[in-house]
């Protein structure tokens, strides 16, 4: 796990959110945080931040109470994990200022980091959530059968 956040780009809480949502696809119906949180490794209170930001973009559901939970709004094969990045980037957006003595600099790579991210989401806007889980089904198996070689 360690190792693939190493490689992780874009915001730190995008990694966290696909595999939520992954989770969440995984299981079907409602799933508390409390369940989300143990199997993305994560603390609860954390991930019901990243929850709350996928809510307020309509990609997950909500519901209080005793069987309360998160849900997928929108279905796993048409949620595309650029959907996933701009909800996540939207939030943190706000929390990035530099301050800098050389302006015309600062705006000189904000303009090519603008660029590359734009490229980013339309790459990121190629995959959906369920590409990404049958991908991940497949590198399972894959894994398997080569342990099980290794073992004979």
């Amino acid at each position: 796990m360690t190792a693939s956040r190493a490689r992780s780009i874009g915001p730190a809480r995008f990694n966290t959110a696909v595999h939520a949502l992954a989770g969440l696809a995984h299981n079907g119906g409602t799933v508390s945080s409390s369940i989300i949180a143990a199997q993305v490794q994560s603390h609860a209170t954390f991930l019901r931040r990243i929850l709350a930001t996928l809510a307020s973009h309509g990609i997950v559901d909500t519901r209080e109470g005793r069987d309360g939970g998160y849900s997928l709004r929108i279905p796993a094969d048409t949620l595309t994990l650029a959907d996933i990045y701009q909800a996540i980037r939207t939030e943190e957006q706000g929390r990035e200022t530099f301050k800098t003595s050389c302006a015309p600099l600062s705006d000189a790579l904000s303009s090519v980091m603008q660029d590359a991210e734009g490229q980013a989401i339309e790459y990121l806007r190629k995959y959906t959530l369920s590409d990404l889980l049958h991908d991940a089904s497949k590198r399972k198996k894959q894994d398997a059968s080569q342990q099980a070689q290794m073992a004979d």
